[in-house]
């Protein structure tokens, strides 16, 4: 490449070229000529270099002129720094562009616009420290779309020069130890992708907040990709296996629908900063996917290829053209938080106690902040926020980024996980809560408040200054176990989270949490949907719009959390314990009243086994076959294991067998398993004729001590303190059922809480040689150290 040269086409640029014309210009040549073979679209155009910008630069003392403005500048006075950046902004609008640099631009422009008439422009910045591997300077520049005509690409060109000098730029620059006049910019010209009529969005080749790596996570919305990344709305989003889109099967762990309240359009001008428009969504659309599921597919292989290609995590800015309806990559960077993490201490955050929730929206990092609610309207009242604050506003605008340095959290209405208040405050390690919704109308200025980002994708702000517990898990200095230590897991949105903990696969998933998290509709009120009250109709209709059935809502949903928490774990155990609600928890999902019993003690009640066996439950049941089938048949995650909880007697062993076989989950088919909840003493006196008809025990040790003590495990009462599950009476049923496992050589482990809470429990379980302990997250490495140590003394 000339270094001389003042502009370059894309195709003919290279990573190489990084100094020149930026990480993202750089990029794009790299994809065009290196990845379009592979099938990844990246549409043409040329660059701005370096060297011409500081030729501009260079005229009249500019130069100069901004060195000595930016040498007396505090940049933690905001206000300050607003009157320098504006200031400085204006000069370099004002300076003509060099007539050497006039006119290559116009022989660039023509030979990209020839042959398309009525195309327009996307100019875009790049900066020259940019995207580099150890900072993020996503979205500091500006961008200027739909922007047609020589005139109006020169002076778009002129704006992207300018906004070197952001306030946010500057500030920016400072905190990372960049010299001012090391960083220098590129515009890029391209030709735009016509998503105003289609869609656009980000993606990342890991998991945003916990780092997990064998995902793609994607985020879309309709119109220009601007109001993803400028957090404008809450864009639907997508977490898709890499592992099943190398093997082609299907890859969708599963999705979510945003709001898509807005999106932006061409408008009829195309000069900078007049041609684009914002316009509401029909209700309608708002409640569809933006994509199919063969266009996320398509988008995260041409993920995979591009982080293959670069050899490291990429941050990806895509667009689907309304009018080919082909998909195009837009940017390429790379991802530069999660990235940068250790890999081998783990900080865990957990909240001590609970308070009334004010607020609820997407979580952004695992963290939890503290402080005074300040509620921010504009970028003039920033001044207010102190240290430590929770910054509450509609959306911030990148330009915060000076004061959000100060906060302790960041609260906002409206915005994504993609967008750059998420990517701003990932980088600063803030805890953020995003797409609230209504959050500054909900949370009153001065109050205490606790915003928690440690309970997966949903993130909570509670009234009042809760107590906070805080560890760190040194990953790779953890001893020999003496048995198999497991995880209780219920939450797939914690589940790329928990994977990072020491663990032997998961003991219990429970399905129930599933249901109630991702469903919260009754199967009945879902199969009947006909048959429900207007009221009723009016719950359901909103959640299962983008689906193509009722039903299909129910078993897509199930699927989508067991599928989550199989693929984090995966190939270890995941053994799935199959619905477990009493009837006064059924009662709680929508259109659940119509179908459930009143009764008196639903805790040994229509649950379980009985449930499944009942005729009216059959058709409620084959719906949670579908599912397993789904994620085990189709995606291929044969690691999942079924168990069947609350097995009254022997007859319901044998027939919940197969009625499960008759669902098309026949035991030993596809490698499956299906184990037995032991929880009833019944299980245990007559454990070895249990087990001919299952693969094992997992022993729920709650049930299995109230119903042994004859101790509600819900009471408060004055017995209460009699629930203890190391009762002599309790360890000879568990005793029991161990026993038989060993003789029968069937697997036994324990899921139930005692290990987790009674460390003297756990080693005597390990006495009894169970196989493995299914444990909270919470107690996973303290007991596993407990255990090592206790079997350190027993063989010392």
């Amino acid at each position: 490449m000339n270094d001389t040269a003042r502009v370059i086409a894309f195709d003919h640029l290279r990573m190489t070229d990084v100094e020149s014309v930026g990480g993202k210009n750089a990029s794009l040549g790299e994809m065009i000529s290196q990845l379009g073979g592979a099938g990844i679209r990246v549409p043409g155009g040329f660059a701005t270099t370096a060297s011409a910008y500081r030729e501009f630069l260079a005229q009249d003392g500019l130069a100069a002129r901004i060195d000595a403005r930016l040498k007396v500048l505090d940049v933690d006075d905001v206000a300050e720094l607003a009157r320098a950046g504006k200031e400085i902004r204006g000069w370099v609008v004002a300076a003509p562009l060099p007539a050497a640099l006039e006119r290559d631009i116009a022989t660039a422009y023509a030979a990209l616009a020839a042959g398309h008439p009525g195309a327009t422009f996307a100019v875009r910045s790049s900066a020259t420290a940019e995207d580099l591997p150890d900072a993020s300077f996503a979205g500091q520049q500006e961008s200027f779309l739909n922007i047609s005509g020589l005139p109006n690409i020169l002076h778009a060109i002129k704006e992207v020069f300018a906004s070197l000098y952001n306030d946010r730029a500057i500030a920016y620059r400072v905190h990372q130890g960049f010299d001012h006049a090391d960083v220098a910019l590129s515009a890029g010209v391209q030709r735009m992708v016509r998503s105003d009529t289609g869609a656009s969005g980000v993606m990342f080749t890991l998991d945003t907040e916990s780092g997990f790596d064998q995902v793609v996570f994607i985020t879309s919305s309709y119109g220009l990709g601007e109001t993803v990344v400028q957090g404008a709305v809450n864009p639907d989003e997508f977490y898709v296996w890499k592992p099943n889109l190398a093997a082609g099967r299907p890859a969708i762990l599963r999705k979510s629908v945003g709001g898509k309240a807005i999106k932006m359009i061409y408008a009829g001008e195309q000069s900078a900063g007049r041609s684009t428009q914002t316009v509401e969504v029909p209700v309608a659309e708002r409640q569809r996917f933006s994509l199919t599921d063969a266009e996320v597919e398509e988008l995260a292989r041409f993920a995979v290829k591009i982080e293959q290609h670069y050899q490291r995590p990429m941050d990806i800015e895509w667009a689907r053209d309304g009018g080919d309806g082909k998909l195009y990559v837009l940017q390429a960077r790379p991802e530069t938080v999660r990235s940068r993490e250790g890999a081998n201490t783990l900080r865990r955050y957990r909240l001590k106690g609970h308070a009334e929730v004010l607020a609820t929206g997407r979580a952004i990092g695992q963290k939890i902040g503290q402080g005074k609610v300040r509620l921010i309207k504009s970028s003039s009242e920033m001044e207010r926020v102190k240290a430590g604050d929770v910054l509450v506003t509609d959306m911030t605008d990148p330009d915060w980024e000076p004061v959000m340095k100060r906060a302790g959290a960041i609260v906002t209405n409206r915005g994504g996980r993609t967008c750059h208040a998420a990517i701003i405050a990932r980088e600063l390690g803030i805890p953020a809560v995003v797409g609230c919704g209504d959050a500054t109308e909900l949370l009153k200025d001065g109050d205490d408040v606790t915003v928690s980002c440690a309970e997966g994708d949903t993130g909570h702000v509670y009234r009042g200054l809760l107590s906070i517990e805080i560890d760190d898990v040194e990953l790779d200095h953890m001893p020999a176990s003496p048995t198999k230590i497991m995880m209780n897991v219920g939450n797939p949105e914690l589940a790329f989270s928990f994977q990072r903990l020491p663990n032997e696969g998961v003991g219990l998933a429970r399905l129930e949490f599933i249901i109630n998290k991702n469903v919260g509709i009754h199967p009945k009120a879902l199969l009947e949907f006909d048959r429900q009250t207007a009221d009723v109709k009016a719950e359901i209709v909103p959640r299962i719009a983008s689906y193509a059935s009722p039903t299909e809502y129910y078993v897509a949903k199930i699927a989508e959390g067991v599928a989550t928490i199989a693929a984090a774990f995966w190939p270890k155990k995941v053994i799935v314990r199959l619905s477990d609600f009493k009837s006064n928890e059924y009662l709680n999902l929508i259109g659940g009243p119509r179908y459930e019993p009143d009764e008196e003690n639903p805790m040994l009640g229509f649950r379980g086994a009985s449930r499944y066996l009942s005729p009216d439950f059959y058709d409620c049941f084959a719906l949670e076959c579908q599912a397993m089938k789904r994620v085990r048949d189709d995606m291929g995650l044969t690691n999942v294991e079924l168990m069947v909880p609350f097995v009254r007697t022997l007859a319901e062993a044998r027939d919940v067998n197969a009625l499960l076989a008759r669902n098309g989950l026949a035991r030993g088919e596809n490698g499956l398993r299906v184990v037995m909840m032991c929880e009833l003493p019944s299980n245990a006196v007559l454990a070895e004729r249990f087990l001919e008809h299952f693969d094992g025990f997992s022993i729920g040790s709650n049930d299995m001590t109230q119903l042994t003590l004859g101790v509600d495990r819900d009471s408060g009462g004055p017995i209460a303190a009699t629930f203890d599950e190391r009762d002599d009476s309790v360890k000879a049923m568990l005793a029991m059922a161990i026993a038989a496992c060993r003789k029968l050589d069937r697997y036994c482990g324990i899921c139930g809480q005692g290990p987790s809470d009674h460390p003297d429990l756990a080693q005597w379980l390990v006495e009894q040689k169970i196989e493995s302990m299914s444990l909270n997250p919470d107690t996973v490495v303290e007991t596993w150290l407990a255990l090592a140590r206790g079997n350190d003394a027993v063989t010392a």
